[in-house]
């Protein structure tokens, strides 16, 4: 599959290294994302990553962290980049309806479960209690400020930061003690986790703890991915390859293999 053109319409600076943009297709309808999915995004003559998709339509929000990633942050509005895809799992969003909601998200890794949040806020009546478990390492690197405090209104937000400054006055420390202490009711639970691995595995130890069961517990993946199909292996753990059995996984799923780097 080789990439198709797309515009970007908006560009948004989240914080001194990551931007959110919209895209639109030049040509051709545009692809349909679930939540969770990700695509595979060009830019022309450098190269390409993968991007999960954080809003519909087509709104990925990407950390400048590599020479791909820093020239996608750089294209202004009218720039072409390429697309592939989607690809991957998505989060089961849909059968959670009926019970409880926890998102629980480190760093960039609320881009990814922002659909979650969105669907959750559109669909509010499906969902009992819905709530948002965000931390970064400093105020500074939280993303979606605005839309966190417009969350609040309709889901119940907590929000914490590893490293605080002095105009910080809300909860300091890691996300998983901070799940340790929020309200849960685990018989009616589904959690949607994604961060780094260290904090999914700690948050999931404390779900655990908790009584949510393993299989209440939607964790997403990350790993160097090259083709999103499944064919160059770079994405393998254990037994799975990312891209193509992932990004989304239950727990059991990936218990045996999350705290693994390298196979």
């Amino acid at each position: 599959m080789t990439p198709g053109p797309f515009r970007v319409v908006e560009r948004e600076r989240d914080t001194v290294d990551t931007w959110t943009l919209r895209l639109e297709p030049l040509e051709g309808p545009e692809p349909v994302v679930a939540p969770g999915q990700f695509m595979m995004v060009y830019a022309f003559g450098i190269g390409e990553v993968p991007i999960s998709v954080s809003a519909p339509p087509l709104t990925f929000t990407v950390r400048a962290v590599g020479a791909v990633s820093r020239a996608i942050c750089r294209a202004e509005p009218g720039a072409v980049l390429g697309l592939r895809g989607p690809f991957g799992t998505s989060w089961p969003v849909e059968s959670a309806a009926g019970g409880d909601v926890l998102v629980v998200a480190g760093g960039i890794g609320l881009a990814p479960l922002r659909p979650v949040v969105l669907h959750a806020l559109a669909h509010r009546d499906a969902y009992d209690r819905v709530t948002v478990v965000y931390g970064a390492r400093t105020p500074a690197d939280l993303l979606y400020t605005d839309a966190l405090e417009s969350w609040r209104s309709s889901l119940d937000v907590a929000v914490t930061v590893d490293a605080a400054d002095a105009s910080w006055e809300g909860a300091v420390g890691f996300v998983a003690k901070l799940v340790a202490r929020t309200e849960l009711r685990p018989q009616r639970l589904t959690a949607f986790v994604c961060g780094p691995e260290i904090m999914m595995t700690t948050t999931t130890a404390a779900l655990l703890s908790r009584g949510v069961a393993p299989e209440r517990i939607q964790i997403s993946m990350e790993r160097h991915m090259d083709c999103g199909v499944g064919l160059c292996g770079h994405c393998q753990l254990g037994p799975t390859l990312i891209c193509r059995d992932g990004p989304v996984y239950a727990y059991p799923e990936l218990a045996r293999w999350i705290e693994v780097r390298e196979l």
